[in-house]
């Protein structure tokens, strides 16, 4: 789109940087690069905003590091930019608090958010502070999403749910839960083709070494092997990636047979490939 331009995030993989690379390292580039697009690409007087996901979900579910975001921050308040955070996956609950972003402590001018707000049914929403949004004229802003009761009644509903099931605390037992498994596994031998273990809550991403030139990537195999096990795994970004979005009220036992069903998966896999 034009008008828009992109800069790095903290991630080793998009640096081309081995997995231990330290997280300083990668903050300082890729703040340095956001500081470049300013001075080379567009101008701080012709830029309204960063707009950034706290945790990339498409692109690899990968949390930004808490001094990345306070870092974004002060460029934005150096140059007058609003600081835009899209929660639209990672927000409500998905990571362990209602947002993201709170984690960092960093305060966003605005705060966007969808999915998981009314469990699926079609409905976003914008925050931000009585003086931003009051520059709007009334009626001026609108969208497909508007105006759907059923929609409200469900987000209203999820909201309860939220706190009569306590959710938040079965999504820090299961990530707990989920994490556990995810590092004892990668101490096996078919473990090992896992390079990284990232993510926040459930929202959490595993990414494997990167194989041989002219080698199929392992995350679409393992996603196979899964689905002939009857359970739906997706992968995610251009490396070699899969992700674990599941169910925020998911019990220990669905877990225990989740985990079962990778940890197969990827034996087999790792079989197809000669590994085992």
């Amino acid at each position: 789109m034009s008008g828009v331009f992109t800069t790095a995030f903290p991630y080793y993989s998009q640096f081309g940087l081995p997995v231990s690379t330290p997280t300083k390292d990668l903050v300082e580039q890729s703040l340095l690069q956001l500081r470049l697009v300013l001075q080379q690409q567009t101008a701080p007087s012709d830029t309204a905003a960063v707009l950034i996901e706290p945790v990339m979900g498409e692109g690899g579910y990968v949390p930004a590091p808490p001094e990345f975001l306070h870092g974004i921050r002060k460029i934005c308040d150096e140059n007058n930019l609003l600081l835009i955070c899209d929660e639209v996956q990672s927000g409500f609950g998905r990571t362990g608090t209602m947002f993201a972003v709170e984690e960092s402590g960093v305060r966003p001018d605005i705060l966007i958010f969808a999915k998981g707000v009314a469990n699926g049914f079609p409905l976003s929403g914008i925050a931000s502070t009585r003086e931003l949004m009051s520059k709007q004229k009334p009626g001026s802003m609108g969208g497909t999403y508007a105006g759907n009761a059923v929609s409200c009644a469900a987000g209203k509903a999820v909201i309860e749910v939220f706190k009569e099931e306590r959710i938040l605390d079965n999504v820090a037992v299961r990530s707990k839960q989920m994490f556990d498994f995810l590092e004892a596994l990668r101490s096996t031998k078919a473990g090992s083709l896992i390079e990284d273990v990232r993510g926040r809550g459930l929202m959490v991403g595993v990414q494997f070494a990167a194989q041989e030139a002219g080698k199929p990537q392992i995350a679409p195999k393992v996603v196979q092997e899964c689905l002939n096990r009857d359970m739906l795994l997706l992968s995610t970004s251009v490396f070699d990636v899969l992700r674990f979005i599941p169910p925020l009220n998911i019990t220990e036992q669905e877990m225990d047979d989740a985990l079962r069903i990778f940890k197969e998966s990827l034996e087999a896999v790792a079989k197809e490939v000669g590994y085992l």
